[in-house]
């Protein structure tokens, strides 16, 4: 299967490596997480498997959630002749499920553990950023900012002109102007794995992933040489 774990991002520390070197590494509990559901070229038209971390309670889960991950007894429900029924991964519904394309070898009601990434030199984390609200040009872009003189009054922080007049007077999509800074899907290729803790499901990966601690990660097996 692809090489692929939910997990959580605890923080970050420092470690030292047999040389006596110190590295920043950022601490992640990866999982164990359930398999939930198996995609096949034949069914779904592409290859892949769905996996969920952290157990989510019955009570704050709702009816297509819990039906997700088991079987619920229905006077409503009616089976569909000559279609196959789906297997459920019978376990607790999961607050975190996401899906790693590719080959795969596990069945659905399965466990991934950290033990995956074994022998796996690095990876690539993608989470959600943490969301810095409206920002403007010079700390959403880097943008220098106008000068602190020669006739330069108020307006040390804006923008300046955005390139447009008469023709084609209209500012073309993509500009880099003040908006919503954060709060985005973010990748980050390539961390190197230092170090794994199978008995506590840990994860550390040198340098910064994208997120506040305790917020959700994807991490799988990077493909970048």
């Amino acid at each position: 299967m692809p090489r692929g774990i939910l997990g959580r991002k605890v923080g970050m520390t420092q470690v030292y490596l047999e040389d006596g070197t110190v590295v920043p590494v950022t601490v992640i509990q990866a999982g164990p997480c359930h398999v939930l559901q198996v995609r096949t070229q034949e069914r779904d038209g592409y290859t892949a498997v769905q996996l969920g971390f952290e157990d989510k309670p019955r009570r704050l889960a709702s009816r297509s959630e819990r039906g997700h991950v088991a079987k619920l007894d229905s006077k409503r429900q009616k089976a569909r002749a000559g279609v196959e029924a789906v297997a459920k991964a019978d376990c607790e519904p999961q607050r975190f499920v996401r899906e790693f394309r590719g080959d795969v070898t596990e069945e659905v009601g399965a466990q991934v553990t950290v033990k995956t990434f074994d022998g796996i030199a690095a990876v690539d984390v993608t989470a959600t950023s943490k969301g810095r609200g409206f920002a403007g040009v010079m700390k959403r872009h880097n943008f220098q900012g106008q000068r602190a003189s020669h006739g330069v009054k108020k307006v040390h922080r804006h923008a300046g002109g955005t390139g447009c007049s008469a023709s084609p007077s209209r500012v073309f999509k993509g500009r880099k102007m003040a908006g919503q800074y954060g709060n985005t899907q973010v990748t980050t290729r390539n961390l190197k794995v230092v170090r794994i803790d199978e008995e506590n499901n840990l994860l550390l990966v040198r340098g910064a992933v994208p997120g506040p601690n305790g917020g959700y990660v994807s991490v799988r097996e990077t493909n970048r040489l």
